[in-house]
């Protein structure tokens, strides 16, 4: 009978953990749902943005700015985006694999890069290997506004600008659909591939274009890390909820499989209990 008990105890404990797995799910549902709609969101904003600066950029072989001219790399830097929880199954894993990875194959020495972690578990996972994280940003929200990370993009461009490092890439997994999402690499600063995708407009620029990109360009690469994090943030969403579905159906199928053995070691039981009341009803005739 221990074992009956044993195999009853499993059943209850995954029947409860297949409850929080779903549930889970659902809220991961909902909340991909708005992350979603965010993105989308700031897609015109980030297309109107790009349009004026491609037009300044590509316009005038006249105009110049530090953001837009590459120069010799000395030290690279790498913004990485993940999340500050697990429970997204190769979310994380995915990209950081993919940093790394491309961190040794073109560096030699820690002292050719830098790692700017948005996100507690990428943060965590650069320390442990005695990386250089200059500057980190945790505890963003669900509902992320560009108020909670304007400091770090900020101090990113800032740090490209005073020769901090000579270049930055951008890692995060983008969104394609609610069970797929690709680790993209974005080289981001210099911006040296500024292009439109719809027809280049013709405008205006009061005072000049110099001083325009000079404000311009900032805010520009911001919203890029801006746009990444979002499109991170369905994504997160996106794993999440397709995990917590699958630890649902497996829980379900390791309840059926228990509820199975439950049965026919319940039957057993029984069949040698009546197996030893008819024996021992022989033995008194």
């Amino acid at each position: 009978m221990a074992s009956l008990r044993d195999i009853k105890s499993r059943i209850t404990s995954t029947k409860k953990t297949s409850q929080i797995t779903k549930a889970m799910e659902m809220v991961s549902a909902a909340k991909l749902n708005r992350a979603e709609n965010n993105a989308k969101a700031f897609g015109p904003y980030m297309n109107k943005i790009q349009e004026v600066v491609a037009s300044i950029a590509n316009g005038s072989s006249d105009v110049s700015h530090p953001m837009l001219e590459s120069r010799p790399v000395k030290r690279t830097s790498y913004l990485v985006i993940t999340s500050d929880r697990g429970l997204a199954g190769a979310f994380n894993s995915s990209v950081l694999r993919a940093v790394y990875q491309t961190i040794q194959k073109r560096h030699k020495s820690n002292d050719e890069f830098v790692v700017i972690a948005i996100g507690k578990m990428g943060r965590d996972f650069f320390k442990k290997r005695g990386m250089n994280v200059i500057s980190e940003i945790t505890g963003i929200g669900d509902e992320t506004s560009f108020a909670n990370i304007k400091d770090i993009a900020s101090n990113a461009v800032n740090m490209f600008a005073d020769g901090t490092f000579d270049e930055l890439y951008m890692y995060y997994n983008h969104f394609v659909s609610p069970i797929q999402q690709d680790v993209t690499e974005k080289k981001l600063l210099p911006l040296s591939d500024i292009s439109s995708s719809n027809k280049l407009t013709s405008y205006e620029f009061e005072p000049n274009q110099e001083e325009i990109l000079e404000v311009l360009l900032p805010q520009y690469a911001e919203s890029l890390i801006y746009g990444a994090l979002l499109d991170s943030k369905a994504s997160e969403h996106a794993a999440r909820m397709t995990a917590m579905k699958n630890a649902t159906d497996n829980a379900k199928e390791l309840i059926n499989g228990l509820t199975l053995t439950y049965n026919r070691a319940r039957q057993a039981a029984i069949t040698q209990e009546i197996t030893e009341i008819v024996g021992g009803a022989a033995a008194l005739e």
